[in-house]
This record gives structure tokens, C-alpha cells and sequence, in this order.
């Protein structure tokens, strides 16, 4: 693996609150920062939960950073935490937003340990996203704001971002696309009705795709894409805490 040659922006590193012997890893998108979802862990952690969110290499430094790494980079420092969480805790869930979550169904694939995951408006399938998959891989794409509807939110991420990072996310959602089969946990989604950056269909098919017995599906009426930032946060929090205690309590095979 290549190494970052800047430095950490303030506020965006990995963060890790240690708890009971319940594990949760929180995966956060792409272009984005543990920031992004450290609200939602630390309101987790609040219950007792260890909480561990790693940096995604290549996010959260500069844009020349994150042209150095692949998908394979990303997915190996997710696979890394999962597998320090697991050497303490006895149980770990995974909660993972937008590519956080393409990542989140890679490592259930992978991982049949894993007691369940939880997906903030996953990504397999972006087609405004296609124009990119050709073009010169030196070139870099202009960001526009961050896509949550709360006014007051501010994420950290990048203004611009290498073309060959959009080709590398791509490629993964086409490989984890081929893998949903594979993942046999218990799922529940979260979905945001008018999302500008994934389509609300992906949820859907992710769905349809996973051979888990149990799964579920949260609509949310009033968040846009970057929901764990969003006017929503409070019932997604309410909704996971009580999807992870479920999963203790269920028999084998009785639905959520």
C-alpha cells in the first residue's frame, strides 16, 4: 500500500470509543470521513457499545492522496478493524454509509461471523457515475456540496477528486455486486427518499440480492444522501440500537 503524504485534516482521523464486548465498525463513504458518521457512534458507544470507525486511505489528507490507493486498499483497512474488533469483542455488527456500505455487504461476504449489518443508502449502482468509467484516469472531477438536506450540517471532503478513484468505486460496486448472494446476515436499510448521489433503487436491489432470512427497510421522508448528518439521525440511531438488541434476543431464524 501506497503511503498518504499529507497530513490528517482536523476532525477527520479514525476514532474508537471502547465499550462492552458488543463490536460495531461504522464504514464511512466515499470522500468522506469518520466525521461523518461520528455522531452516530458516539451515540452507540452511549449505550455501552465498543465503536471503531476507520479513515478509508486516501480520505480526509488532499486529493493527491486518495489517487494512490484502490479499492482493495479501502476494503483491506475495513478488513484490518473488523478483525482488531473481533479479537476483543465476541459479537461485532457493521454499519456502513453510502460506499460505506458497499463495503459493509464486501466483509459480510466474507465474514459469515458477523451478527448483522446496517446500511445508510448503499451503493451498487450509480449510473451518473458511468461518464467517469472511460475517461483519462489523470483527470480530476469538481465537487459540488455535500448532499444532506440539514443546512447546519458541515462534512469534511474534498472540492475535487481524482477520476481514478471514481473508476476504482466502480469497479468495487460491480465486484460486490457479484457477491450479494453471499451475504447471509441480517440486513436492515435505511433509505432516503430523495437522495442526489445514490439512487434510492439501490436499496432495493441489495434486497432482493442478499440470501439473509432476515431484513428490513426504513424509508426516510426528510434526509438527502449524507443521512447520518441529517435531520433523521435521531430515528436511525433509535432504529439500529434496536436492530442490534433484536438480533441477541431472536431465535434462529424468526424475523426482525
Amino acid at each position: 500500500m501506497s503511503n498518504e503524504q499529507y497530513p490528517v485534516i482536523p476532525q477527520a482521523d479514525s476514532f474508537f470509543l471502547k465499550g462492552n464486548s458488543t463490536g460495531i465498525l461504522l464504514c464511512h463513504g466515499f470522500l468522506g470521513t469518520p466525521q461523518s458518521v461520528k455522531e452516530l457512534g458516539e451515540a452507540i458507544a452511549a449505550h455501552g457499545y465498543t465503536v471503531s470507525c476507520p479513515r478509508l486511505p486516501g480520505h480526509g489528507t488532499h486529493p493527491k492522496d486518495l489517487e494512490q490507493f484502490t479499492c482493495n486498499d479501502w476494503f483491506a483497512r475495513v478488513e484490518e478493524a473488523y478483525k482488531e474488533l473481533e479479537q476483543t469483542c465476541s459479537a461485532v455488527f457493521v454499519i456502513g454509509q453510502s460506499m460505506g456500505g458497499t463495503l459493509s455487504l464486501d466483509l459480510a461476504s466474507r465474514h459469515p461471523d458477523i451478527q448483522g449489518i446496517v446500511l445508510i443508502n448503499p451503493a451498487i449502482d450509480i449510473p451518473a457515475f458511468e461518464t467517469y468509467r472511460n475517461q483519462p484516469s489523470s483527470g480530476y472531477v469538481s465537487e459540488g456540496q455535500p448532499d444532506i438536506k440539514n443546512a447546519d450540517a458541515v462534512e469534511i471532503t474534498y472540492e475535487q477528486a481524482p477520476v481514478k478513484a471514481y473508476q476504482q468505486l466502480l469497479r468495487y460496486m460491480n465486484a460486490v455486486d457479484a457477491k450479494l448472494a453471499d451475504v447471509r446476515c441480517p440486513v436492515v436499510c435505511f433509505q432516503s427518499l430523495e437522495d442526489h448521489v445514490v439512487p434510492p433503487g439501490n436499496t432495493e436491489y441489495i434486497l432482493s440480492k442478499v440470501q439473509s432470512e432476515n431484513t428490513q427497510k426504513y424509508e426516510l421522508h426528510n434526509s438527502y444522501h449524507i443521512a447520518s448528518m441529517d435531520h433523521e439521525l435521531d430515528f436511525i440511531i433509535e432504529k439500529a440500537l434496536q436492530f442490534i438488541e433484536k438480533i441477541f434476543s431472536l431465535p434462529a431464524g424468526d424475523p426482525l
